[in-house]
């Protein structure tokens, strides 16, 4: 496709950062955006399967925790109530609530599988946040039984908001090739090593299961013939 038809229908703005990182050459810039976004569809199944695999871990632990398989609906007027969440606005309460909302407009019926359905990666991340881990008594960092001994909460949150972070700038079809207005895919690489780590704490299986769907090391690779 010629450059101007590409750039009508992808907008200017968001194909001039392509352009500058090329030399304002024009077929490096669209062969850029091209790699880039196989780059990005590489990372949809890992992104996936770990969101899963995660979501699926803290569910086990809380509800083991609370010796009550629903918690994602009673603990809703439980620890998601509790006066100290105040300054986040009731995040989790607020999620279920609207979870509820959604299934009901839906025609659905309002069930534990169906409400951790509805559930943002970032419901599950914040678990990891002080404010919430403190009332759940630590439970999900148990989520992770082969992590080092020095492998704490707030090493692990950091992990996950970096992964958190980056999987909305996926979803959201933002780019994921820059440094500034440098070609660089660094940080996909490390979000990638990452994503790794914490599935091999899971469980190292996990990370053979994802292995069969990456394809990110290659196309990252293909950035080194720009």
């Amino acid at each position: 496709m010629e450059y101007q038809k590409l750039e009508y229908y992808l907008s200017q703005p968001r194909l001039d950062r392509f352009l500058v990182a090329t030399g304002n050459s024009k077929s490096k810039a669209q062969k850029l955006y091209r790699i880039n976004l196989r780059t990005a569809q590489a990372f949809y199944p890992v992104l996936n399967l770990f969101e899963i695999f995660f979501r699926n871990m803290v569910h086990y632990q809380v509800s083991s925790y609370f010796a009550n398989p629903n918690w994602i609906i009673t603990e809703k007027n439980g620890f998601m109530n509790h006066p100290s969440l105040t300054s986040s606005r009731f995040f989790l309460k607020t999620s279920i609530s609207k979870a509820e909302r959604t299934i009901h407009r839906k025609g659905g019926i309002v069930t534990t599988g169906s409400i951790i359905a509805e559930q943002s990666f970032g419901f599950w991340t914040s678990l990891f946040d002080t404010h919430h881990y403190r009332l759940i008594g630590g439970i999900v960092i148990h989520c992770f039984p082969n992590k080092p001994n020095h492998v704490n909460r707030n090493i692990i949150n950091q992990k996950l908001n970096n992964i958190r972070g980056f999987r909305n700038r996926v979803y959201h079809n933002e780019p994921i090739c820059f440094n500034r207005n440098a070609i660089d895919f660094t940080e996909a690489a490390n979000i990638k090593t990452e994503i790794y780590e914490l599935l091999k704490w899971i469980d190292a299986d996990l990370i053979d299961y994802v292995e069969y769907f990456n394809g990110i090391d290659m196309k990252i690779s293909m950035a080194n013939n720009i």
